[in-house]
């Protein structure tokens, strides 16, 4: 059998081309030096471990004899998980985007010996792919000038950003509102979500909705939003035996999963429907969270208490097989029960998938007629049954900015409902994250496997860390969280720092070189970094009465707002620190009470309030200096004089 140098490595994806014929190697100066040294090729492909169409490709090409022998003489080969370096990943895919117009994985780039991009794209088949290496090997050969030129010409393309700074000047409130009158253009008012497919779950999206409609009172949107989170945790993109959610539908209806389960989503779909659930109590979402946090414990938790980042699409090289059924597999399994199941799920043709198998899901009106009882029965066998499936495939890697916002998750999952193992689970995860991912200098490092950890943080880590640490002292209220959170603040803004800009770049002034540095502005499947950074400023600033973090983070969002009323999807971050901008947002002080902020929690929903607490009075926040006994609410910086009851705090807030 072939191995390549992939062998060295630790990410299941990289393993898993170590045994291709390719002579792949991993991304590092020695390899690009050599590059340049024997002037060659470079052929750059980056997909990750849960990619289906990456599967694929290595099956028809790069397992290829004929293949794989071309490329070994004409390219170095190299190959990345764009998980563990989302860096290189930025800059190839906007060069593939210039290049054609759309992107994705696996993304395939061939550069110059430089690492100048001159061709890319995503899934090519065999055949199309050998024309695309001897066209441009012949190019390369015969009219060099012409190929270094269109190189150029491309790199300089790559390194102009996506957005230009242009302040939006209008009134904060005012900006808001017309975005999300533009946004509403492209609303499903029938199936929720957005008007076209595939449709990915983008949890910030609906977070920012749903404390938009709070704020500004706006029942329509609401609707939408909870029409959508009930769309989405009764369709086939959610789990239905096991909990957890895919990556996204594939179809307009919520039915279809792109099957694979990647950490980032739950983590953030788990605060989104604890929130929603303060909002409107709805037993589906307490179901949601409960499943897909169980589903994590049992099947994406580490012995260390951290979690892996995904789970394949594919088993036994068919995708979706672990997660659908056929009628004979549901018959023998449920039995007697068959019939009441077959109507809640939809074993009808509305559930109906291909190959005569299923997809499980169900509707409010069908999922109601049955006790919830009768429910947690039914799943508990199947995921008995399911249990003894050939599993697919697990990433086990560790990546610190996807377990950071799996925490947040688990917090607003514990301030909801109050269970101790969500926020215990949270707790060993961050102890976890500080033991192995944290250097003694303040750094973070990107990601780990058995306690290994490597590859400098990028923005993402240091912005979705600091949130945690943020989200942990608001759930449990020890002041060491805030410690953490303000290292790990200070030391992103010594490293990503721009001179010409309050945005920072999302790479360290101490990485790598790349052929371009860039900013990451706008939100999608996880916040972007920048905007992740500006709300954790606000709120750190808030917590800690540093009101330059406080600013810093109002001039970030004033950079960037001329962009947000045309596209409200990408801005929803940013529209959340926004809303605390625009409409009063409280900072609810308790110190040496009775009463704990859960209690202030659970009596509403009320978004637009930050809770401190002093435990027996004692705390090292300058929040409490000075103060006595009592509830202390405040606002735009001024605080009320303390009141002694839970109600007359409240009636302080009162509009």
């Amino acid at each position: 059998m072939h191995t390549n140098n992939l062998i060295k490595e630790s990410s299941p994806y990289l393993l898993q081309h170590a045994h291709n014929p390719v002579n792949w190697e991993a991304w590092s100066e020695e390899v690009l030096e050599r590059a340049q040294a024997e002037d060659k090729m470079m052929l750059v492909s980056i997909g990750y471990s849960s990619c289906h169409w990456c599967h694929v490709m290595e099956r028809e090409v790069f397992e290829d004899e004929q293949a794989a022998a071309y490329m070994n003489r004409h390219f170095i080969c190299i190959k990345i998980d764009r998980e563990e370096r989302p860096d290189i990943d930025q800059v190839y895919m906007k060069a593939v985007q210039l290049m054609s117009g759309r992107g994705g994985w696996p993304l395939n780039c061939f550069t110059l010996p430089d690492g100048r991009p001159i061709y890319g794209g995503t899934y090519f088949p065999r055949q199309y792919w050998m024309k695309v290496m001897e066209s441009l090997v012949d190019l390369f050969n015969n009219d060099r000038s012409k190929v270094e030129e269109y190189g150029a010409r491309l790199t300089s393309g790559i390194a102009v950003p996506e957005w230009v700074e242009t302040p939006d000047e209008a009134p904060l409130k005012q900006l808001l509102h017309a975005t999300v009158e533009q946004w509403k253009q492209d609303f499903d008012l029938e199936d929720g979500g957005p008007n076209r497919a595939p449709k990915f779950p983008l949890p910030d999206n609906y977070l920012f909705l749903l404390r938009y409609a709070a704020a500004s009172s706006d029942k329509e949107i609401s609707a939408h939003v909870h029409h959508t989170l009930h769309a989405m945790a009764l369709g086939g993109i959610y789990d239905q035996v096991g909990g957890g959610f895919a990556r996204y539908s594939t179809d307009m209806e919520w039915k279809v999963p792109h099957f694979e389960k990647m950490l980032y989503d739950n983590g953030q779909l788990i605060a989104l429907y604890s929130e929603a659930y303060r909002q409107q109590p709805e037993p589906v979402y307490r179901m949601v969270v409960s499943e897909t946090v169980d589903f994590l414990l049992r099947e994406m938790q580490s012995e260390d208490g951290a979690f892996y980042s995904a789970l394949d699409a594919d088993s036994e090289g068919k995708e979706g097989k672990f997660y659908i059924w056929t009628l004979a597999e549901l018959k023998e399994v449920l039995g007697s029960e068959y019939h009441d199941f077959a109507q809640a799920y939809h074993i009808d043709e509305k559930g109906y998938w291909e190959d005569d198998h299923y997809i499980l899901l169900t509707s409010m009106e069908r999922y109601a007629a049955y006790s919830p009882e009768k429910h947690r029965h039914w799943k508990a066998l199947l995921l008995k049954a399911r249990s003894e499936r050939t599993r697919p495939g697990l990433d086990d890697k560790i990546l610190l900015s996807w377990n950071a916002l799996l925490i947040r998750g688990l917090c607003e999952a514990y301030l909801t409902f109050g269970e101790e193992k969500y926020i215990q689970a949270a707790q060993r995860c961050m102890r976890y994250l500080c033991d192995y991912h944290v250097k003694p200098d303040g750094r973070l490092l990107h990601n780990s496997k058995n306690r290994k950890a490597h590859t400098d943080g990028f923005l993402e880590d240091y912005a979705f860390f600091a949130d945690a640490c943020n989200a942990l002292y608001q759930a449990d209220f020890n002041e060491a969280w805030l410690d953490h959170s303000t290292r790990c603040i200070e030391k992103a803004l010594e490293l990503f720092h721009d001179a010409d800009s309050d945005l920072l770049y999302f790479t360290s002034s101490n990485s790598g070189k790349l052929i371009a540095r860039k900013k990451e502005v706008h939100d999608n499947v996880t916040p972007a970094s920048n905007s992740m950074m500006a709300f954790v400023l606000n709120e750190a600033g808030l917590l800690l009465a540093r009101s330059h973090w406080e600013q810093r983070a109002e001039r970030m969002l004033r950079a960037v707002s001329g962009g947000m009323q045309s596209y409200g999807s990408g801005f929803s971050r940013w529209g959340m620190l926004g809303l605390r901008l625009a409409y009063p947002y409280y900072q609810i002080g308790l110190k040496d009470v009775s009463i704990t902020a859960l209690d202030f929690l659970r009596e509403g929903y009320h978004p637009d309030r930050l809770y401190l607490t002093a435990d027996g009075g004692k705390s090292s926040l300058d929040f409490f200096q000075g103060k006595g006994k009592g509830f202390y609410v405040c606002v735009d910086h001024r605080c009320s004089l303390p009141v002694q009851s839970m109600q007359e705090a409240l009636d302080l807030m009162k509009p």
